[in-house]
């Protein structure tokens, strides 16, 4: 479980192209590392890596992404979390367990000749560890692309954000953000363009999606604060839920009760437990931060780094570039000025 998923069943989308989402976005920076450490691989379903053995993968997704985002007028803020939550903690923990358990599978499928079965469970063995963290922020930081640290979760940083107005929408594929307060949550903002399907060569075109708090509460006829409590009954990174609670019972439940303490009292919930995760999503431990400024990519220090250091063509590099940031493959024809 990443995030309070099962609202998705509850909540409507707006079907949007990426060119669509033209402004700034909050990006929720660990969300987006970990969907490239998980999905780009090789075909034996190791990470990309360079000569030295380093995993490259988060590099190459934030890089080449990045650049296409620009190119599209899509300007992103990466948003980076801080110490988590105690509440989080279990499901930490629990994550970590489910690692463990998939790299036995893993290596037991390579053992017995399993390819496709070891490929599929290495995405589920994804690591992002605190080098790769400092990686990709030096990597933003020599692109001119803004990022910023939150205290906490980082979904509750975008939110903030997006809810003070120095940025458009938050992106991220948890619908926590929702229930943190954001005004507009954007999913699939990195993962669209044409997919595979799992154990199939049939291709599928993802389309980022667009989801209105204020529309999608008054169709509910809620308040955010009744649709945190959906969330809570449903269980987020921060409670396990109730057992067999989904969104259709959970969202009853909370037309049918006008506090939460009633909602416990139904099921026989321990209330306090409940509103302490109530409490962290209606006042998350945010920062106030200015409006984000961009900057010049410096185009000798990135080849240096993503050429000379991790192997990557810089070939490939200085074309992604020059789309994203109008700028001459030759630096020597002219300076940057797509957004300055």
């Amino acid at each position: 479980m990443m995030g309070a998923k099962d609202l998705k069943s509850l909540l409507e989308p707006e079907r949007v192209r990426v060119e669509e989402l033209r402004g700034v976005l909050a990006v929720d920076a660990f969300n987006t590392l970990y969907q490239f450490i998980s999905t780009i691989r090789g075909p034996n379903g190791a990470p990309l890596s360079d000569s030295q053995g380093r995993v490259t993968s988060h590099l190459s997704g934030l890089f080449y992404r990045s650049c296409s985002l620009l190119e599209k007028g899509v300007r992103p803020v990466y948003v980076f979390d801080g110490k988590p939550s105690e509440l989080k903690a279990r499901t930490i923990a629990k994550r970590i367990e489910k690692k463990v358990e998939a790299e036995e599978l893993m290596r037991k499928a390579i053992q017995e000749g399993r390819l496709e079965d070891a490929a599929r469970l290495a995405q589920r063995t994804s690591h992002l560890t605190g080098e790769m963290v400092e990686e990709a922020k030096r990597l933003l930081g020599l692109m001119g692309l803004p990022f910023v640290q939150a205290p906490s979760e980082g979904e509750a940083q975008c939110a903030a954000m997006a809810s003070q107005g120095i940025v458009d929408a938050a992106a991220t594929q948890d619908f926590d953000a929702l229930l943190f307060g954001a005004p507009l949550l954007v999913r699939n903002l990195t993962l669209a363009g044409r997919r595979r399907l799992p154990r199939s060569n049939a291709m599928v075109e993802v389309l980022p999606e667009r989801y209105s708090l204020e529309a999608n509460l008054k169709r509910l006829e809620i308040s955010r604060e009744q649709l945190v409590w959906v969330g809570l009954l449903c269980g987020t990174d921060f409670n396990e839920g109730v057992y067999r609670i989904g969104p259709k019972k959970g969202f009853k439940l909370v037309k049918k009760h006008d506090s939460l303490r009633k909602i416990c009292e139904a099921l026989d919930q321990d209330y306090d437990s409940f509103a302490e995760v109530a409490e962290l999503f209606l006042k998350p431990d945010v920062k106030q931060v200015p409006a984000p400024k961009f900057g010049e990519p410096d185009r000798e220090s990135l080849i240096e780094f993503m050429c000379d250091e991790r192997d990557f063509s810089e070939e490939r590099v200085s074309h992604a570039l020059a789309r994203a940031f109008n700028q001459p493959l030759d630096e020597r024809q002219g300076t940057l000025k797509k957004w300055f």
